[in-house]
């Protein structure tokens, strides 16, 4: 059988090395030759963001970050922006202070350098979101494409286990996203398969070590492929879920992600079994299904959306709002009654079944 498709490798510089992001953030300013630089950071990661930032002259910090970017946090940022005339943008933290930099780019073209704290993967895609009226808008744009990413494990190391798990499977679900999402191809997927991999090593180290640098490094490595492979084969039925999830009931993005993978998976696992084949592959288990089970129950994982705030009653308007945005390419048709089986099993957290 002879093979189509076409692939698009974004463009983006990344540096990768614990202990190294001060040197490397202070030498992509003198690339960029910037002179006034907005730093974008949580309260919560300021002394991270001081630590980073040491070796270079900040115009100004900027941490009203707030997870799946209000609107109105987007348009204050990108005020600051602009009163400020920044010309780059530093973001340091996790997919919520990223997604912040990517409004404001969206808007400004201002480029990023982005330096992840978390295994969110938003650092390697050029998509951005923004909640309004609670409900989440995504879209896809080469101008929030951070154009270089500064990987430090060291910079994970304050990051506890309970929330380095969550947003370690969040980078395990734009890996498994990634078999079959629209525009899936053998290099995206044998990318997301990499990263399986990468993150079924590295997360396992950080619940057993906290300080393990190694398993640090591993899972930085493994988020970074799932969002490469995430960014080239698109949004598949998990992420439309979760994203609906996310911006109509404000749940939380990672713990979000974490419940939900095992449901899709148990769902399109039968339909695609090239994909299920690949997945199981990388775990090393007989069956994808067994394989990230497997690891969840090694790692002790979020197991229901009830204990993050989702009410049953909103179930109903929940599968309402994510049936219109399933995927055509799904490998898997979708009913309603499927939607809502899957997210009533996810809510209580009953074991997946196929």
């Amino acid at each position: 059988m002879s093979v189509h498709f076409e692939h698009v490798t974004l463009g983006q510089r990344v540096l990768f090395g614990s202990g190294r992001a001060a040197d490397n953030l202070a030498a992509e300013v003198a690339r960029h030759a910037a002179r006034r630089v907005m730093v974008i950071a949580s309260r919560s990661e300021s002394a991270v963001a001081e630590q980073v930032t040491q070796r270079i002259d900040v115009t100004v910090f900027h941490d009203d970050v707030a997870p799946h970017v209000p609107i109105a946090n987007a348009e204050a940022a990108r005020a600051v922006a602009t009163d400020n005339a920044i010309d780059l943008l530093v973001c340091i933290g996790g997919g919520s202070t990223t997604g912040l930099a990517k409004a404001v780019a969206l808007t400004t073209g201002l480029p990023i350098v982005a330096v992840p704290t978390t295994y969110a993967g938003s650092e390697a895609t050029n998509v951005w979101g923004l909640t309004e009226a609670a409900r989440k808008t995504t879209g896809v744009d080469d101008k929030v494409l951070p154009g270089t990413v500064i990987y430090d494990a060291h910079l994970t190391l304050s990051l506890p286990v309970e929330l380095s798990v969550a947003s370690g499977l969040n980078g395990m679900a734009h890996c498994i996203d990634s078999m079959w999402a629209p525009r899936t191809d053998p290099i995206n997927r044998a990318l997301a398969a990499e990263g399986i991999r990468a993150l079924a090593t590295g997360l396992p180290a950080i619940k057993d070590d906290p300080r393990d640098l190694a398993g640090r490094e591993q899972a930085l490595y493994g988020a970074y492929l799932s969002a490469v492979a995430f960014a080239s084969a698109g949004s598949g039925l998990h992420h439309k879920i979760c994203h609906v999830l996310g911006g109509a009931y404000d749940l939380p993005h990672a713990h979000t992600h974490a419940t939900v993978l095992p449901y899709v998976l148990a769902f399109n696992a039968p339909a695609a079994p090239e994909a299920e084949h690949r997945i199981a592959a990388a775990f090393g288990t007989g069956t994808a299904v067994e394989g990230l089970g497997a690891l969840r129950a090694s790692l002790d994982a979020p197991r229901a959306l009830k204990d993050y705030g989702l009410d049953e009653t909103q179930i109903p308007e929940a599968v309402e709002l994510i049936l219109p945005v399933v995927p055509d390419s799904n490998p898997r048709p979708v009913t309603a009654t499927d939607l809502d089986a899957l997210l009533r099993a996810a809510h209580a957290g009953d074991t997946p079944s196929l």
